[in-house]
């Protein structure tokens, strides 16, 4: 442990460094290198000769005893790079700066940029990069051969780490022969992190080193070479960086409501539905439907959004003339621009069709139309969420199925989000629900109630009456089911012949799933018709598996136990949703915790 007493690595470096500050040296800059957590590994000293100009840069480490001259033992490739810690702590979407040297990191970091090196333009083989894997990379050489050199180091190493990589022109920013970061930044004293990321710069190669071919060729990369990173969450399990998204949902259900409600609590930092922390980002909206003014800026002040960090896309400026911003052409223009946005977390499509090129309802048209909305997601890392709508007369179907046009709207996207109301809601009362319909990289079920709630919002013309989505308790169960007893028509008459082939059928299943062979001859003996015993099966939600491949079908009651089992009324509106359509709170339904047994059965006796 070291003594309160012990010397301080400023006063080492004096010490270390004596006799060149007695030769004029002044000491200009103390630079700790750290590791992950933050503990100092060693220090570089910078000093600087005033009369002739000349630098000089020292390592030093503390050896357990004292501080020593040099570096500590570290194997090749293992030594952190600067700023370690706040590195790793960075929002992932931020492009990352890398430059020569400790100076030009500090200078960019007080425009809160993210920046890092690895010290001197000989050094980039000795530092362990890893914690830049498939992050976005901006190198900023110095203007001289050294730090092209330097540059082309680090191409080399970030390419094998799945970064994407680029490079600012330092010859046309403006500096002199050997000027850089500090030199570029003195001269624009009034420069911003936006201009700093508006600064010209090309796309390095993405994989060095490959074999030069007569023609074109495909490129291939061995998984070998390839990093492996967990998936980016902005909200766990439900909304993902790098990750298109879709929102899905009946017209008037308040997809675009609940969007900017998500949108907002990005925002503000503020907490999900599952009262766990966002971060706090920004998020960029493209609405082709309702108007700026009126309608999606009131619902973001209703929502406590920090509308500074809100930017909607308001058309295309080719420096003479504006136009309309196409979503179905403009993706590179918008790219280009959201690459100016250094925080940005979320983009909202809505309506997504609107993206699409040709026949919506064509699915490979689709698909060739939304993959630049997938390569846009992941080059910015952002959440993207498009919005959409069901089609007409779908009710009871899967929800994915649901989603107007190509079954090519739910298969590309990794995230599958709908919404749905109450239709026999008590008092004609406001309750919906959002549910997770599909997701590939996490659970595809469950969700949350939400409500519409009127809002006052106080404009120069008066007051605007205005929507918020306010969130409320967890819901389980699939998007199918609970998106069937939500829309099940109140009161829904069923004829008598049905009624009693319902009962029949229940009765039938009680004991568990029975061969649908079986129950059809049964039923013919019992004097129903196959098209009522269809029909029957439809109002009870019977389900019908097949246990493999080639194997016969088998019908089970909806919930596969004898726990809902009774006479078949008139569908009448659930109280609340849970595992098998029983009262739910705090997880616990009118017969115990959601999803279990307690042994005794409803059913009558039989």
């Amino acid at each position: 442990m070291t003594s309160p007493h012990a010397e301080t690595p400023k006063q080492a470096a004096r010490r270390l460094f004596q006799k060149s500050i007695a030769k004029g040296f002044e000491p200009t800059g103390l630079h700790e290198y750290q590791d992950a957590e933050g503990r100092p590994i060693y220090w570089r000293a910078r000093l600087k000769q005033r009369a002739s100009g000349k630098k000089l840069i020292r390592p030093f480490h503390h050896d357990g005893e004292r501080f020593v001259v040099g570096e500590p033992t570290i194997s090749r490739g293992q030594k952190p790079l600067y700023r370690l810690p706040k590195l790793i702590k960075a929002n992932p979407s931020m492009p990352v700066f890398i430059t020569e040297g400790e100076q030009k990191v500090e200078a960019l970091e007080k425009l809160n940029l993210i920046a890092t090196t690895s010290g001197s333009a000989t050094s980039a083989d000795g530092a362990d990069w890893t914690p830049l894997a498939g992050r976005e990379c901006i190198i900023w050489p110095d203007h001289d051969d050294a730090g092209q050199k330097y540059a082309d180091a680090l191409v080399t190493i970030l390419a094998r780490l799945g970064c994407k990589v680029w490079i600012i022109q330092a010859d046309e920013i403006g500096v002199t022969e050997s000027g850089d970061v500090v030199d570029w930044l003195a001269a624009n004293r009034d420069a911003t992190a936006i201009d700093v990321m508006a600064l010209p710069r090309y796309e390095a190669e993405r994989i060095a080193s490959r074999p030069v071919l007569s023609g074109p060729s495909v490129q291939l990369i061995k998984a070998s070479s390839v990093p492996i990173t967990p998936i980016c969450w902005l909200w766990t399990e439900w909304l993902a960086r790098g990750k298109i998204h879709i929102l899905a949902g009946d017209a008037g259900t308040g997809k675009t409501t609940l969007a900017l409600q998500l949108a907002a609590t990005l925002t503000k930092g503020g907490t999900w539905p599952d009262d766990t922390r966002a971060p706090a980002g920004s998020v960029l909206i493209w609405s082709g439907e309702d108007s700026v003014q009126d309608t999606l800026v009131p619902r973001l002040i209703a929502a406590g959004a920090d509308l500074d960090r809100v930017s909607f896309i308001d058309g295309v400026n080719d420096g003479a003339h504006s136009r309309a911003f196409d979503p179905a052409a403009d993706m590179k223009l918008l790219e280009d621009t959201a690459r100016q946005m250094p925080d940005l977390c979320m983009l909202i499509l809505d309506p997504v069709v609107s993206a699409t090129q040709g026949d919506s309802h064509r699915n490979t048209e689709v698909r060739r139309s939304l993959q630049p909305l997938v390569d846009l997601a992941e080059s910015l890392r952002v959440c993207m969420i498009g919005i959409t709508h069901f089609s007409k007369g779908t009710s009871n179907r899967s929800p994915i199925e649901r989603i107007t046009g190509s079954l090519a709207f739910g298969a590309v996207p990794r995230v599958v989000l709908v919404v749905g109301k109450d239709a026999n809601a008590e008092g004609g009362g406001d309750a919906r629900v959002f549910l997770r319909a599909k997701s590939n990289i996490g659970p595809d079920d469950g969700g949350f109630r939400y409500r519409l709630e009127q809002r006052e919002i106080e404009a120069k013309g008066g007051l605007i009456i205005t929507s918020e989505a306010v969130f409320a308790e967890a819901v389980k169960g699939s998007a199918r089911t609970i998106l069937g007893e939500l829309e099940a028509p109140a009161n829904e008459q069923v004829p008598g012949e049905t009624k009693s082939a319902i009962d029949w059928l229940r009765e039938m299943l009680c004991n568990g799933p029975r061969p649908a062979s079986e129950v059809k001859e049964a039923a013919k003996d019992a004097g129903f018709s196959e098209r009522t015993i269809q029909r029957a099966m439809r109002k009870a939600g019977i389900k019908s598996d097949r246990t493999g491949f080639g194997q016969p079908a088998v019908w089970r009651l909806p919930d596969g136990s004898r726990a809902n089992l009774g006479p078949v009324a008139p569908v009448a509106p659930l109280p609340e949703l849970g595992a098998t359509g029983a009262t739910v709170a705090n997880g616990v339904n009118d017969r115990g915790p959601l999803g279990a047994y307690d042994g005794q059965s409803n059913q009558p006796e039989l």
